[in-house]
């Protein structure tokens, strides 16, 4: 299995790693395959698409926990402040991330969900445009956070994140996901914005 630094480029289906050895699993001592872990549903929700399922890895308390630790390995021991999870199953993988740091955590919701007043950021879709919001109080000025979620595919949601934290004057270390689809561009997207990040496997196509 190749071993990639932080902010390497992946290869498909093999998982990304920090340290100068393969990735091991705790008990096994063998490589950590997280494409195995992934259910894939073809023409899923639209024909063509092939949708990469991680409630299979959720489920799996070895595979849960083993992507967990890869998630925060690069700042353990760091300060970072909060983890900032998008809407929904961020909010799965950020607030195991928080706890693991030992921060806080802040959901990145859609429009109108969050009860108390909030910023929030529009970005374009493919047929319109949406918004994603966080309250007012959610992070502070000069406050180091990493931005989660399952699966970076076009990049616009997360963009959207990434601008609106940095809007508050915080600190984007890095955003973190378990699956990349690199065809659709949209982790080279957020390195374009001076943003590491990590992924632990991609597969190819949509």
């Amino acid at each position: 299995m190749r071993v990639h630094r932080l902010d390497a480029e992946p290869k498909l289906g093999q998982a990304y790693a920090t340290s100068p050895e393969s990735p091991k699993d705790a008990m096994t001592s063998e490589p950590f395959d997280y494409a195995a872990a992934i259910r894939t549903i073809p023409d899923y929700p639209a024909k063509g698409v092939m949708f990469r399922d991680i409630t299979t890895l959720l489920g799996n308390p070895r595979a849960f926990r083993r992507t967990i630790d890869e998630l925060v390995q690069p700042w353990a021991g760091a300060k970072i402040d909060k983890v900032a999870g998008i809407e929904a199953r961020g909010f799965i993988i950020g607030g195991a991330v928080a706890h693991q740091l030992s921060a806080g955590f802040v959901p990145i919701r859609k429009k109108g969900k969050l009860p108390f007043e909030t910023i929030g950021m529009d970005y374009a879709l493919e047929y319109g445009h949406d918004r994603i919001e966080i309250h007012v109080d959610a992070v502070e000025k000069n406050e180091r956070v990493i931005l989660v979620d399952d699966l970076i595919a076009t990049g616009g949601t997360a963009e959207a994140a990434i601008k609106l934290l940095r809007e508050t004057g915080v600190k984007v270390e890095a955003a973190c996901f378990i699956v990349d689809l690199p065809a659709l561009g949209g982790a080279d997207k957020l390195r374009a914005l001076g943003v590491n990040v990590r992924t632990l496997v991609a597969f190819d196509g949509h």
